[in-house]
């Protein structure tokens, strides 16, 4: 398994009501992340020919994090069966290294042109896995 990771600071638009990060944003640190990995280790041609939708997200929040604090976004996939790829991602305290977040969500692979469902070809097991 592969892991691509990466640190950001806790800002006020990233608050809720109760001054933690608000839960939507934790989702949006989630698919932002998995963004950035595919982007970054997959070929232009192969993200031209694919495209990843989610199918289903869990995600374990455990502890909050609050304005100041600077978080460590970590992602790999943990496996691919079919046209599915699971994807974990754990948010962490950098100062404390304590886990956040666990999230662990489901995508489906879609060809790019015609949006069907595709299996995980070998390429992508290799560049990820």
């Amino acid at each position: 398994m592969k892991t691509y990771t990466e640190v950001l600071n806790v800002s006020p638009e990233d608050l809720d009501d109760l001054d933690h990060v608000n839960n939507v944003r934790y989702v949006e640190w989630i698919q932002d992340i998995s963004k950035k990995h595919w982007e970054k280790v997959a070929p232009q041609a192969m993200r031209n020919e694919m495209a990843w939708v989610v199918r289903n997200h869990n995600i374990n929040y455990l502890k909050s994090a609050v304005l100041g604090d600077t978080l460590q976004v970590s992602t790999y996939i943990k496996n691919n069966t079919g046209p599915l790829s699971v994807r974990v991602v754990e948010i962490k305290n950098n100062k404390t290294g304590q886990l956040l977040v666990n999230a662990h969500t489901e995508w489906c692979l879609l060809d790019a042109r015609t949006f069907r469902p595709k299996r995980v070809p070998e390429a992508i097991n290799n560049l990820f896995l």
